[in-house]
């Protein structure tokens, strides 16, 4: 039975791929998109998300802007990576997908308090909608089936040696969300940088020849540049579709029981996500370690071809 999953998202173009892989994954049932400000503005990535479900044919599907601001901190866009519209490459697309009406937060609080125990939480962008939504209404710990989020690292970081985009945007919003007595499985950097696409894998991508494919194909190719202007990375690290195929087949994926805290303070080291690999009494916490990356690819081509 397909996964039913709320993805909490700020495309972006790794989220983009990860909104792609959940309309077309037989093993994803996408119930709503919820947006936040992080990779852009809010008023950007809400956009995108309705971009990205008018390419993907989810006329019927519910997306919610929430908020536009991390929680004590001045909002940092990743410009350098997604361009001014946080969606730069592909040609401009007007969306059909209208933007449903209410917040973000009340949004993941009555979806998953109206059905305990079958949603999923896949968190791609800053933490700050689910924090907000744990502070609303806490009983969404119990109703909730497991949270997964792109974020983190138990190494090196891509916006200091020490920390994570995401949860650096946020690092308050992440310690709310790491802190609840939930289910949290973090796809960080050390796994996400397994997930590299590759020209081969861009071109096989392409050669599906569908609107969607050739989207999916514009997004890499910016993506592509941008990330080696910025990184000097050879091949882009597609980030937050690991988040989505780790739901949809997470038997590609190794993950580790851990203990993780978010650290708040440190001058060089805010918005670390300082991990231990050791268990733990605590709420289950699963780091993801390892992938099977051409059958993470697999999936992910598979995906795009099956959106008419």
């Amino acid at each position: 039975m397909p996964r039913r999953i709320i993805l909490d998202c700020d495309p972006g173009h790794d989220d983009a791929i990860a909104i792609l892989l959940a309309a077309g994954s037989p093993n994803i049932d996408l119930v709503g998109i919820t947006t936040v400000a992080g990779n852009q503005t809010l008023e950007k990535t809400t956009r995108n998300a309705r971009v990205v479900a008018t390419i993907a044919g989810l006329h019927n599907l519910p997306i919610v802007a929430g908020c536009d601001r991390p929680l004590l901190r001045r909002l940092r866009t990743a410009a350098e990576y997604h361009g001014d519209s946080g969606l730069d490459g592909p040609e401009p697309v007007t969306p059909t997908v209208p933007l449903a009406s209410g917040h973000a937060v009340d949004f993941l609080i009555d979806s998953v308090m109206a059905a305990p125990g079958e949603l999923t939480i896949v968190a791609t962008g800053p933490l700050t909608n689910l924090a907000i939504a744990l502070r609303k209404q806490p009983a969404i710990v119990e109703a909730a089936r497991e949270v997964v989020i792109m974020g983190g690292a138990h190494g090196t970081g891509n916006v200091t040696p020490a920390a994570e985009f995401n949860i650096f945007v946020d690092p308050e919003a992440a310690a709310v969300v790491f802190e609840a007595p939930w289910t949290v499985t973090m796809m960080g950097l050390n796994l996400t940088h397994q997930a590299i696409c590759t020209e081969d894998t861009q071109r096989a991508i392409a050669s599906i020849g569908t609107p969607a494919a050739r989207f999916a194909n514009s997004l890499l190719t910016f993506f592509r540049e941008s990330c080696r202007k910025a990184a000097g990375m050879v091949d882009p690290p597609v980030h937050d579709a690991c988040a989505v195929g780790y739901v949809a087949n997470p038997e590609l994926f190794e993950t580790r029981s851990a203990i993780v805290e978010i650290e708040l303070y440190g001058t060089a080291t805010t918005g670390m996500t300082v991990v231990d690999f050791k268990p733990s009494d605590g709420p289950e916490r699963r780091i993801g370690v390892s992938l099977d990356a051409p059958a993470f690819w697999d999936t992910v081509i598979d995906a795009i071809a099956r959106i008419a």
